[in-house]
């Protein structure tokens, strides 16, 4: 893996100043591997969602009850196998006692680019 830290800066920077961040590409170019290093260097409370994997996907099929009581940096990979969940990350970060930060990763499609800044407009204006 190559250290990637001028990227894991701005997303750390990014993260400081939103509540939802989004990363998205092409599939294998980098995404999960800078998130997880960025994890690594966390010192407070980390939630990894993989949304490919049969178990996390399980546990997505009640969002809310999956992240409403979550805290600290909550990263969910391939996100776009559940674009519905951009309402839900509004209506979350919109609480006042929210105490999370969302990183959202995926593989950049129309569909998911259009979810992401429908839903969250609000958030970034």
């Amino acid at each position: 893996m190559l250290p990637r830290p001028r990227h894991e800066e701005g997303l750390r920077r990014l993260l400081r100043q939103f509540p939802v961040v989004g990363l998205v590409g092409a599939r294998q170019v980098g995404k999960t591997t800078l998130a997880r290093s960025l994890i690594a260097r966390e010192t407070g409370p980390v939630a990894f969602f993989d949304l490919e994997d049969p178990t996390d996907e399980a546990r997505f099929a009640d969002p809310k009850l999956a992240l409403e009581h979550l805290e600290g940096l909550i990263v969910i990979d391939e996100v776009q196998h559940c674009a519905e969940l951009f309402r839900l990350l509004r209506v979350l970060v919109d609480r006042p006692t929210n105490r999370a930060r969302f990183l959202v990763l995926g593989s950049a499609g129309p569909e998911l680019l259009r979810q992401s800044s429908e839903s969250l407009a609000g958030r970034i204006a």
